[in-house]
């Protein structure tokens, strides 16, 4: 009687059976802010606190001991296991854009 019962819990699906050429389907994901430099050309020294939310969202880390630096962090993950990572640091000096550091810069004005 224990022996069937055993032989049934191992067969009964410990394991799924992979089917030779295809691949099981994995989700793509994202975590973060994206940023893009379109968003980031947008900034401009004195901006406002407000301003600069309007234009990049709410950011994803603010520190309590630095009111002053607003970072940005984006993650991406394809298919197929790329990863795409940015991040972006604002940084205020009285409540006005003061200068920005990452991955992500504002573009140079053509000359």
């Amino acid at each position: 009687m224990l022996l069937p019962a055993l032989g049934l819990a191992l067969a009964g699906g410990c394991a799924v059976p992979r089917i030779p050429g295809i691949t099981p389907y994995k989700m793509e994901i994202q975590q973060g802010n994206f940023v893009s430099q379109e968003m980031v050309s947008k900034l401009k020294p004195g901006m406002t606190k407000e301003q600069v939310r309007f234009v990049l969202g709410t950011p994803l880390i603010t520190d309590i001991f630095h009111g002053n630096r607003w970072d940005y962090v984006y993650w991406h993950e394809d298919q197929a296991g790329n990863r795409e990572q940015r991040k972006l640091a604002v940084f205020f000096d009285n409540g006005k854009l003061a200068r920005l550091d990452g991955d992500v810069v504002p573009a140079k004005a053509a000359q």
